[in-house]
């Protein structure tokens, strides 16, 4: 039996312990007692926290708000400032291109022309939105003078050409685009991108949100920015009184909903099959995740945005959307209609708000018979608010359909293709504006450096990572003796954070620590679906017991229990921190700050000799809690290192996560302020070192010394050049332990031993 295999059992056999002397406390601690998994307790808790402020979000977000209800022009200008955040979480932030008319789409065997109705013709039709995409759709014209401009939009399974009845596929009487060009309206129909399901089984829609939330883009801004070059046509257009309207089912009201909060110009609104609490966001569909949305935004409060205009709510099914878990890469998700008490709660919410306004905003919620959509009575409230002569025209003739080489997947290929092209271009400017972005940075000098970084880390917690605004409780400290090694002692720790969020792990103390003597830490992370104990025991591929031969070159070191563990229950806490503009790290970054403030108490530790060292997401753990935990002296990213928003955003590159199982890894705008650079300049002037393989998967070399040249000129500019380095070796995804404990002992001063 090897050497190695004696050493892994009786540690082993000494973590199983229980009810002996060897459970005892650490000196100054409580005992431990917690019999569970504790990294599925820790888990769990932090669901329960995340539930609770999703809960708390919806009495918060009045202090968002300074509404002036005294006139409908005061309380429009009061609530500008909520546009423009809207706005800018939504990703609307480009220039439209401005056009005198819409593109006929013909070819010399298919004229535009593509059906024709009892009095008006549909034809097929594009115009140009923001740098290459293009909108794209159909064109109702009555044969009279339209009573009203209206944009109709299907759900993103329902094709434009379904709700004017030229092809089969949506009943009579949801066909609301025919039934309102019949009625004397001149109606475009966009085309939405659809959710089915690519090679790697994940949407088309969620496919291309993935790119754009990085870029601080995303797929509803570039549909609302389709639809509002529409708005901007017709208003080019028009002469009289002429109103212009939208209406949308499933997807499409959303779209509406959100198009009739933000542009004033749209007179009346009709939501079908969308309106609810958005409480539970983090089940439905992943490109429906827009970060910080709940702070601000239900949709009750959306409502409000629209008043004085008014808005009509037609409680009609919803598209049935199901991704189970474990879907290849697709996030799971479910939408289903909910209970109407529901919907009526959250309009009674949408009325409390502008009950004030006078005259009163109208908010008219229809219910109708079998949860159908475009019913009747709701296109004729629509139409009311919109002409005083429209009066729905409801017949069972469908046009004929004039284009008989029909390929609506050519078409969505198409505008796919330009929103892809469009992020990859985002994506190769991406540098240029992070370097905007840092403007203001100054580094003539050290001090005049840090002083203006400040401004960046702030922005960084709040903007980026997400900080919650809580107290951190006192320790009440928990341990047990767990683990023994040749000359060490393990101590499972538990630290209370905040409700139901604790932070835990492991602490191992060499036996040779002198009374009076405070030593370095080195807090060693693991990485995804990793424990504390990868990194002491079993010598790991990819850890080799790295937190355990530290401790035997005298460190102490400490390995905590990060989120990332157990799939998509860890991924479900993205997803619900998210809409409150928060991530798994406003989770982490303070168990870390706990673990440090804890760490710095112990009376043989040297509160500025705190170092972190963590690999794969441990790595990536290492580029987001040090620039946010500053008592943390130094900072090693092993195995993560790289152009971190190309390997996110990038749809051409093989190494990218864009076709991956991790839906959880998009940070919302990283591509606009922080790659991994930047992050290292919230570290700098302590030490930072990259270790990374030559057969590491992560990235190729090439990007990985890419990204670090950028940190090691900061580091020159500033007469620190010594304080950082990358090592490189011949090797995979794993700690190699050479040049990185090297780094560690120079710079905290602790002398290597001899063998």
């Amino acid at each position: 039996m090897s050497l190695s295999l004696l050493y892994w059992l009786s540690a082993t056999l000494c973590a199983i312990r229980s009810g002996t002397e060897s459970s005892q406390p650490l000196q100054g601690t409580s005992q431990l007692t917690l019999e569970e998994d504790i990294a599925s307790y820790l888990v769990s808790g932090v669901d329960r926290f995340l539930l609770d402020q999703l809960d708390q979000s919806v009495a918060k977000r009045e202090e968002y708000w300074k509404r002036d209800f005294s006139s409908p022009t005061n309380y429009t200008a009061s609530v500008e400032p909520n546009r423009m955040r809207l706005s800018h979480i939504l990703g609307i932030r480009d220039n439209r291109i401005r056009f005198k008319g819409l593109e006929l789409v013909a070819t010399t065997d298919q004229p535009a022309l593509v059906g024709c109705g009892n009095g008006y013709n549909i034809f097929a039709v594009r115009w140009p939105v923001i740098h290459t995409i293009h909108g794209e759709g159909l064109l109702l014209v009555p044969s009279s003078k339209p009573i009203a401009d209206i944009i109709a939009i299907p759900d993103a399974d329902v094709l434009p050409e379904h709700i004017t009845g030229l092809i089969d596929g949506v009943p009579s009487h949801s066909q609301f685009a025919r039934h309102l060009v019949e009625s004397g309206c001149r109606v475009v129909i966009p085309t939405l991108i659809s959710r089915q399901p690519n090679e790697n089984h994940i949407s088309k829609r969620e496919w291309l949100y993935r790119s754009a939330f990085e870029l601080g883009r995303h797929l509803i801004g570039y549909e609302l920015q389709k639809i509002f070059a529409v708005v901007d046509w017709f208003s080019a257009q028009s002469q009289d009184d002429s109103k212009i309207g939208i209406i949308g089912w499933g997807e499409g009201g959303m779209l509406a909903l959100y198009a009739g909060a933000i542009d004033t110009r749209i007179d009346a609104i009709c939501v079908s099959g969308y309106f609810n609490s958005r409480q539970k966001i983090w089940k439905e569909p992943l490109e429906r995740n827009v970060f910080g949305l709940l702070t601000q935004f239900g949709d009750a409060e959306l409502a409000s945005m629209i008043a004085p205009r008014h808005l009509v709510i037609e409680a009609a099914n919803f598209p049935e959307v199901h991704v189970p878990s474990g879907t290849g890469g697709a996030a799971p998700a479910d939408l289903v209609t909910p209970p109407l008490d529901q919907i009526e709660t959250e309009v009674e919410r949408a009325k409390s708000i502008v009950n004030k306004l006078n005259p009163k905003p109208q908010i008219k919620l229809i219910q109708t018979e079998n949860n159908v959509y475009g019913t009747v009575e709701s296109l004729q409230s629509l139409l009311d608010l919109l002409s005083a002569q429209a009066t729905v025209s409801l017949s069972e003739n469908r046009p004929e359909h004039l284009d008989g080489k029909f390929r609506p997947d050519k078409r969505e290929d198409l505008q796919l293709a330009e929103i892809d092209q469009y992020n990859q271009w985002l994506l190769g400017e991406s540098p240029y504006t992070r370097q905007e972005f840092f403007s203001k940075l100054d580094i003539s000098s050290l001090g005049s450096y840090q002083q203006t970084i400040e401004w960046y880390r702030d922005f960084f917690s709040r903007e980026v990572i997400g900080q919650f605004d809580l107290d951190l409780r006192p320790f009440n400290a928990r341990s047990r003796l767990s683990y023994q090694g040749q000359n060490w002692q393990g101590y499972e720790v538990v630290l209370d954070v905040w409700p139901d969020v604790i932070a835990y792990g492991i602490l191992l103390l060499p036996n040779d620590i002198e009374e009076g003597e405070r030593r370095p830490v080195v807090v060693c992370q693991h990485g995804l679906e990793g424990r504390p104990q990868d990194v002491i025991q079993g010598d790991h591929d990819a850890y080799h017991d790295f937190a355990a031969k530290l401790a035997e070159r005298g460190f102490i070191t400490f390995a905590p229990q990060n989120l990332y563990i157990f799939t998509d229950q860890f991924r479900t806490l993205q997803r619900k921190a998210n809409p409150i503009q928060k991530t798994l790290f406003s989770i982490m970054v303070p168990q870390h700050q706990q673990i440090v403030n804890w760490l710095q108490s112990l009376p043989y530790v040297d509160p500025d000799r705190i170092a972190f060292y963590g690999l794969s997401y441990g790595g990536k753990t290492a580029m987001r809690v040090p620039p946010l935990v500053t008592d943390y002296c130094l900072s090693i990213c092993s195995a993560d290192f790289n152009e971190w928003v190309w390997k996110n955003a990038s749809t051409r590159s093989s190494y990218s996560y864009v076709n991956s199982g991790e839906y959880e890894i998009f940070e919302f705008d990283l591509g606009s302020t922080f790659n991994y650079a930047e992050m290292s300049w919230l570290i700098c002037p302590r030490p930072f070192m990259v270790e990374r393989g030559h057969f590491d998967g992560v990235a190729p070399d090439e990007t990985v010394a890419y990204e670090y040249a950028k940190v090691k000129r900061q580091y020159d500019l500033l007469g620190i050049g010594n304080r950082t380095e990358m090592e490189v070796f011949n090797g995979p995804h794993t700690i190699n332990g050479i040049g990185t404990f090297e780094f560690l002992h120079r710079h905290l001063n602790w002398p290597l031993r001899e063998d």
